[in-house]
């Protein structure tokens, strides 16, 4: 069965990678990029531009109930992890944080650290993709750590971590405590006031915003040096120089309330599918599993691993369906997934797994489409390389 068959277009399921654009925000940035201004001139076109600026704040404010002026416009997520580790760590102590990070930590973390490798903790996870609290702990308290960065929501898994326990041990010791949540953002409801984390890293184009856009949540009292990575006007308070990406800061805000707004009702119903996805696919297909099953996870995202059957093979073989082989930031690599191998899996398993991510967008026929689709290539794969695996 081919799209062209049926005349339907090729099922997405890679919202992980990125979300398609939510009708909201591709108008609010189509109505930026035909206003002109800068949002730092003073006359009537830069106090429009500034009054979009503005406006995305308080939107962006009101879905992660924080203060506006505790969020940092940046280009993404990435940008956000690197100046939240910068200048939370600053040359001062150690940093905690654990192997099923995003490389956008790992690789931030890992520079900052070139001169004092053993600074550096890399925590080990368990085979659900938590960070063991004991070992937590005992990290904190060695290490003199000043930092602690643990994911809210691993972007391969979508498993949520247990921050309250790793953000009250953090303090304790009186480290600041860093998440990337920008897989978690859009996707569950997030109160900053009750997760008590000092920054936090997001990014639009996982919620339904535009790419390019991000921002970093840091709290108001934060006892942190000012470490800018890009110097110049002196823009977003002097974290951020350069001129402001007004468009795609207008689509963040656009985005981050039509989330708002349709999150209570988007949950249960992509739970729902992701469920069914899951079921149909563990009862159809022998052998297979879901990674992190046992943990919380993201009501959108589900990590199967299907023996004897190579990722890219399957891919190849259901052409009708956008899915991950892993993240998408990783897209190439010629390792597997290190989360997967952080979590136990051998290598020829984590070769052997597929990340389907499902969004607003996505419809109970497009998942049966791809339950089809996944059972039609699991069948064909295993029957070429001759490893069909029986009930």
């Amino acid at each position: 069965m081919t799209a062209d068959t049926h005349n339907e277009q090729p099922v997405y399921l890679d919202y992980n990678a990125t979300a398609p654009v939510r009708p909201e925000a591709l108008q609010a940035t189509y109505d930026a990029l035909s206003s002109v201004g800068n949002a730092s001139s003073a006359h009537y076109h830069g106090g429009d531009a500034a009054g979009r600026v503005d406006r995305a704040r308080r939107q962006a404010a009101s879905l992660l109930n924080c203060s506006p002026g505790e969020l940092i416009f940046t280009s993404g997520a990435t940008e956000a992890n690197n100046l939240a580790l910068q200048a939370g760590y600053a040359g001062r102590g150690g940093i905690v944080t654990s192997r099923v990070e995003h490389p956008a930590v790992l690789e931030a973390a890992r520079a900052l650290a070139a001169n004092t490798p053993e600074s550096l903790m890399i925590l080990p996870v368990d085979g659900q993709g938590q960070v063991p609290q004991d070992a937590f702990r005992a990290a904190v308290e060695q290490s003199g750590a000043v930092l602690v960065s643990i994911m809210l929501a691993n972007n391969e898994t979508g498993v949520i971590a247990d921050l309250g326990p790793i953000t009250d041990a953090a303090h304790a010791a009186g480290a600041l405590v860093h998440t990337d949540a920008t897989q978690y953002v859009g996707r569950l409801p997030l109160d900053l006031d009750a997760l008590d984390v000092d920054l936090l890293s997001l990014s639009a184009h996982k919620f339904g915003g535009p790419q390019g856009v991000g921002a970093l949540y840091i709290r108001r009292g934060t006892p942190l040096p000012q470490r800018p990575l890009v110097f110049g006007g002196g823009q977003e308070r002097g974290w951020r120089a350069g001129t402001l990406n007004v468009p795609g800061i207008a689509g963040l805000g656009a985005a981050a309330e039509a989330v708002h707004r349709d999150l209570t009702d988007e949950v249960p119903r992509i739970s729902k599918l992701r469920d069914l996805l899951e079921g149909e696919i563990l009862t159809r297909i022998p052998g297979s599993y879901v990674n992190g099953a046992g943990s919380p996870r993201l009501p959108g995202v589900t990590s199967v691993t299907f023996p004897s059957a190579p990722a890219d093979a399957l891919l190849a073989s259901m052409p009708d369906v956008a899915a991950s082989d892993g993240s998408a930031c990783a897209a190439g690599a010629p390792t597997p997934s290190h989360v997967l191998l952080a979590m136990g899996l051998s290598r020829e398993a984590a070769d052997s797994t597929i990340r389907f991510s499902l969004g607003y967008a996505t419809t109970e026929h497009e998942i049966r489409r791809v339950i089809d689709a996944t059972v039609r290539a699991v069948t064909h794969v295993q029957t070429v390389l001759g490893t069909t695996t029986r009930p």
